[in-house]
């Protein structure tokens, strides 16, 4: 498998997140390499154990949050 395969959004950020990331057009998470934290933090319903849990699924994968 590719070490940069699609990956859904994990499950660990929650459902407000998770719909606030989709309504924002962020399905997969290699979408969110680069974006900034405060950009998704701004997100009504993404708040810091979101970002916390997204920045370590990228890092596992070899990507970041700016």
């Amino acid at each position: 498998m590719d070490e940069k395969a699609e990956v859904a959004l994990p499950k660990g950020i929650g459902a407000p997140a998770t719909r606030a990331l989709t309504a924002a057009g962020y399905m997969r998470l290699e979408q969110l390499d680069g974006v900034s934290a405060d950009r998704l933090g701004a997100l009504h319903g993404v708040g810091p154990k979101a970002v916390r849990v997204l920045r370590e699924a990228l890092a596992e994968r070899g990507m970041a949050l700016a």
